[in-house]
């Protein structure tokens, strides 16, 4: 075949394919930084390092058969106090590491402590197995030495991670995860102990009243603490200013305690369970919701002000500032194509995160509030667009 010019010649080979042009990639969204909402790296190696002590000294002197039944019998009351617990924490949820922190403080060295002090009190004194000793052992040196111990986690939570640690609710929160991990260890004790000394029967008579009637008492105790130190962090209170409030809430926990073991031990248990120990849970209850009621109006005022300023509508602050509002934009977004409830998950937390960095800046406890607020709301604002794109 001929061609009239070379040009005109068919090609030889298969042309190279063309690739099409990429998506305009999504810009990245800001992240708050971890600094003042984490725990040190280097306090879960103390931590494990502890926990091994611990361990020991459980198969020690428990063995390990009776160990391990008692932690399994002691993971059904725990598991259903951490589900309380996020029902809780679920307006603004806590970061993770600090919630591993606060579960293992009171499991282990809040335990630790609990015990060291019981064995240096032994050493000196010896053993009083008089019914006076009981008594004082009982109502005084388990509120006082148990009770500082855990509040001390609550604490160092308090100075440490202060972006995370913004009312009264956060402090309950963390004081029943102390309360939690202390009563998880306790029971592993107490259930280990009666296997060992009275069998089955007398296992199940000790967790039925511990794991059964009273899985909350030390989540009640220590959360009293929790909440006078999230009052001083509301108030805009530093670490040192925050002490006396923090001592108060201690004595008001060591006071409950003390009243709820010597009810126990001077009286008709089951009698006062009615009389006393369940109204003070059902007192605990009414008072938690209206502290989640308090923080619904909280953010309420603080994203009305960006409301104000035209960042969000109206409409979205009465969704975001209420429980049944939430529930309703989640139940929207899932009529929406495509997976959209993600987008409004994100765009209630970070709004939600919105607000409690804004009150932190009006209150000026967090210097870096300000940087935490431009953040939050870049995040709200991307999260708004993706849950309203076509």
């Amino acid at each position: 075949m001929t061609f009239p010019s070379p040009l005109a010649q068919e090609p030889h080979g298969a042309p190279a394919s063309i690739v099409p042009p990429p998506a305009p990639a999504a810009p990245a969204l800001p992240v708050p930084t971890r600094k003042g909402r984490s725990t040190p790296i280097w306090v879960f190696a103390v931590l494990i390092v502890l926990l091994i002590g611990l361990v020991a000294y459980l198969l020690t002197f428990l063995g390990a058969a009776a160990s391990t039944i008692g932690m399994v019998l002691a993971l059904l009351p725990l598991t259903g106090v951490l589900l309380a617990v996020r029902l809780v924490d679920r307006w603004e949820p806590e970061p993770r590491s600090l919630v591993i922190f606060a579960i293992a403080w009171g499991a282990i060295v809040s335990v630790g402590i609990a015990l060291g002090v019981d064995i240096g009190l032994v050493a000196l004194f010896g053993r009083d197995d008089s019914t006076f000793g009981e008594a004082l052992s009982s109502v005084v040196q388990a509120p006082v030495v148990e009770e500082f111990a855990k509040g001390l986690g609550v604490f160092l939570i308090f100075a440490v991670a202060r972006r995370a640690f913004d009312g009264p609710v956060d402090g309950v929160v963390y004081g029943a995860l102390v309360g939690a991990g202390f009563a998880f260890t306790e029971n592993i004790l107490y259930f280990a102990t009666s296997l060992i000394d009275e069998g089955v029967d007398g296992t199940t008579i000790t967790f039925f009243l511990r794991g059964i009637l009273s899985p909350f008492a030390h989540v009640m105790f220590t959360a009293v603490t929790g909440y006078a130190l999230g009052r001083a962090a509301r108030s805009g209170r530093g670490a040192a200013a925050a002490l006396g409030p923090g001592l108060l809430g201690l004595v008001g926990a060591i006071a409950l305690h003390a009243l709820w073991n010597g009810s126990a031990m001077f009286g008709d248990f089951f009698e006062l369970y009615v009389t006393l120990q369940v109204p003070l849970f059902i007192g605990f209850i009414v008072g938690v919701v209206l502290l989640r009621r308090e923080e619904s109006r909280l953010t309420r005022e603080r994203l009305g002000e960006y409301a104000a300023a035209g960042w969000f509508a109206p409409q979205e602050v009465d969704m975001l500032a209420t429980s049944w509002g939430r529930r309703a934009g989640i139940a929207w977004a899932r009529t929406l194509p495509g997976d959209r409830v993600r987008h409004m998950k994100d765009f209630i937390a970070d709004s939600t995160a919105l607000a409690a960095a804004r009150q932190r800046a009006l209150t000026g406890r967090d210097p870096h509030a300000a940087e935490d607020e431009k953040v939050f709301l870049a995040r709200a604002g991307a999260a708004r667009v993706a849950l309203l794109s076509r």
